[in-house]
């Protein structure tokens, strides 16, 4: 019987059970499963090429696994973060940091807006033609959506991690009135999972056909009526198939979290998205309720009809 007093490097990663039988310990990180063995590779990846940077490790690791999205492309970022949270646990080492991060939000937060602020107050039909732009993949355009959102999106903008789409809403005569970032869903909600009816297993192999819509703005200047529900419902049919062009892959539900004491929904009930439920007013770390925080209503809109079927799978 081996002792499960003595440690030995081989031995890293696994346990004992309490009846002295060994047994392996596999966890969740990235939706990726870990045990010694994926561990195990990590650390001589590390031990093998010391001269390599954190950058040219996650792309070896991606290689190694495969890890790709829909479209074929490594999923670096996704990669970085396992690596990152790996040596929070004292799990690795990673090697020194190379060049100091840069702060998005900071960075984001210092370009001022320089659009045309004056007052924008017409009729729906009377603003048209308007012109509907994805622009996650446009620097400039890109740029103009940050510094909006920035400066009077009430939670500000830091840019976005990982898949995403970003959308402006112009006027005929160039005039930028709106914009949106979809981005990653939620990890856990109640009401959303309870509404989809997916197991945990489920949502893990799946929540990435879905997407959250984490910034909805109309610039504090424009008085469009049934300007926003018009927005949702135009950015809503391109979607999936915009998605579907940049990362290979459809997105089947869509969810978004609407602060009650801040706002109604209107818009969003207006352009037929579904109440599912409101959120417990603590975030996911918080454990003792200690950590109060707005109360925010969960609103949903399926992209399909057969949406249950291709995320329960």
């Amino acid at each position: 019987m081996v002792s499960n007093r003595i440690i030995f490097p081989f031995f890293a990663g696994l346990r004992f059970s309490l009846s002295g039988i060994l047994e392996r310990v596999t966890f969740v990180l990235q939706g990726r499963e870990l045990g010694p063995i994926q561990l195990g590779w990590i650390r001589q990846l590390i031990a093998t090429h010391p001269e390599w940077s954190r950058r040219r490790l996650s792309q070896a690791l991606c290689e190694g696994w495969n890890w790709r999205n829909c479209a074929g492309q490594l999923k670096d970022i996704a990669s970085r973060t396992l690596l990152l949270k790996l040596e929070q646990r004292g799990e690795i080492q990673l090697p020194k940091r190379r060049q100091t991060p840069v702060s998005r939000m900071r960075q984001t937060q210092t370009a001022s807006y320089q659009g045309d602020v004056s007052p924008y107050t017409k009729v729906l039909a009377q603003a048209g033609p308007l012109l509907l732009t994805e622009v996650s993949q446009d620097r400039r355009q890109r740029q103009e959506l940050a510094a909006a959102l920035a400066r009077f999106h009430y939670l500000g903008f830091g840019g976005t991690v990982g898949e995403n789409l970003q959308y402006t809403v112009h006027d005929h005569a160039g005039r930028l009135l709106a914009g949106l970032v979809f981005g990653s869903a939620a990890w856990k909600c109640q009401d959303r999972d309870q509404f989809i009816g997916w197991t945990a297993p489920q949502r893990q192999k799946n929540l990435f056909l879905t997407t959250n819509n984490t910034r909805f703005l109309i610039l504090p200047w424009v008085r469009v009526p049934h300007l926003a529900s018009w927005t949702l419902a135009a950015v809503l049919r391109r979607l999936s198939p915009d998605w579907q062009l940049k990362y290979g892959h459809p997105i089947h539900l869509v969810e978004t979290f609407v602060e009650r004491d801040r706002f109604r929904g209107t818009a969003y009930r207006a352009a037929n998205w579904v109440r599912a439920g409101a959120t417990a007013g603590r975030t996911r770390q918080d454990r003792s309720w200690s950590l109060h925080r707005p109360v925010k209503e969960v609103y949903l809109y399926p992209l399909s009809a057969k949406f249950k079927q291709r995320l329960c799978v």
